[in-house]
């Protein structure tokens, strides 16, 4: 057996300063995917039933509908819209057999009540059994969670308590159980430190799942005071946080690279007051925007004089106004390319993005990673 990543490390003081030891072995048990040799693209969706249809979903090997939500103990969607959208999407399966409609539970403020609900059996009985058969009504292929966050603190406000991590693995188990082998069932992953550490009983829960989505975006995100990438691809010696970093320390673990499914962001995050130093990048500033890939051209046109710029070690575009003292942060055709190479070369599950709603219609990053994955 061989190190999945025993080549060089684009910046080694940053990685050896918080990256696990990585271990010498890389033949562990595949996943679905990885048996059926298909290379995941994963696209989170928050569209309606109309947009979908403008988009090229022949590219896409999932579509992950964002978001469901608990009423109760169970598994719900939020209204008549979310269902119609929902049994569009399955039917889009017509078309394409091997297509995958995924329904995911909670998001970004999204799972107010989880921390209380999986603390209990019977809460995570109901959960599960709720979602075997709404999944078996609406004709949907699994569930994918994204409880942000158990264990650590995530939406303002929301519950955490250190009991969530072991009861996150629990829920998947009762999951699982109640789902069998014919259902797909997936988390995200925050892709940060703190998150990779402490949320998670990787060891127990990695078996029990198809795939780790790895929310490899929002690395510095809306609360940060300092600019900085937001989804670069590797670490810098300012900035440890990364695609790489991530998924490294998960190889330390011994978590399969078939399991592992990096993240891609179609939007920017924006910041305003920054410093006319270093191209406004790792200076002090106010968040300002968030901005998606299709309104790039409108939004920065708008505010103008703006520098584009490529971090050769981050792998990651970003751009810079002096004038308007503004610095953006964000995945492009390029930066999404080198990701989908990235996970090609380690033999990674995949790659999906945050969202769908937010590409072009044509010429968009889809292409960008279809592209690559078709030897582009």
């Amino acid at each position: 057996m061989m190190n999945c990543f025993a080549g060089p490390v684009p910046n080694m003081a940053a990685f050896v300063a918080g990256a696990a030891v990585i271990i010498a072995a890389c033949a562990f048990s595949p996943s679905r995917d990885q048996r059926d040799g298909r290379f995941v693209v994963a696209a989170y969706y928050s569209g309606d039933t109309a947009e979908i249809d403008r988009y090229p979903v022949g590219e896409l090997t999932h579509i992950i509908f964002s978001f469901l939500h608990l009423r109760g103990n169970e598994l719900a969607v939020s209204d008549s819209r979310d269902s119609a959208t929902i049994l569009h999407l399955v039917s889009l399966k017509k078309r394409f057999p091997d297509l995958k409609i995924l329904l995911s539970l909670g998001g970004w403020g999204g799972c107010k009540m989880c921390s209380e609900v999986f603390a209990a059996e019977e809460g995570r009985k109901a959960f599960a059994a709720s979602t075997r058969d709404l999944l078996k009504s609406l004709g949907a292929d699994g569930i994918d969670l994204d409880w942000e966050y158990p264990a650590i603190q995530g939406y303002p406000g929301h519950r955490f308590t250190p009991d969530d991590r072991h009861n996150f693995t629990l829920l998947l188990r009762e999951l699982r159980s109640a789902l069998g082998p014919g259902y797909e069932l997936s988390f995200a992953a925050g892709g940060f430190t703190e998150f990779l550490h402490d949320a998670v009983e990787w060891d127990q829960v990695m078996p029990l799942v198809d795939r780790v989505n790895v929310m490899s975006y929002d690395l510095v995100n809306a609360t940060s005071e300092w600019t900085g990438h937001h989804t670069p691809l590797y670490s810098t010696a300012d900035q440890r946080e990364s695609t790489d970093n991530a998924v490294r320390y998960l190889d330390s673990l011994g978590i399969p690279p078939g399991k592992i499914v990096i993240g891609a962001a179609f939007y920017a995050r924006v910041w305003e007051q920054v410093q006319n130093k270093n191209n406004g990048l790792y200076q002090h500033g106010k968040f300002k925007d968030y901005v998606i890939f299709r309104n790039f051209g409108a939004y920065f046109g708008t505010i103008g004089g703006f520098t584009e710029g490529w971090d050769t070690v981050a792998q990651a575009p970003y751009r810079y106004s002096a004038a308007a003292g503004v610095f953006a942060t964000f995945d492009d055709a390029r930066s999404i390319s080198l990701k989908t190479r990235y996970a090609m070369k380690h033999h990674l599950g995949g790659i999906m993005f945050w969202e769908l709603s937010a590409d072009r219609y044509e010429h968009g990053l889809v292409g960008a990673i279809d592209s690559v994955r078709k030897g582009g």
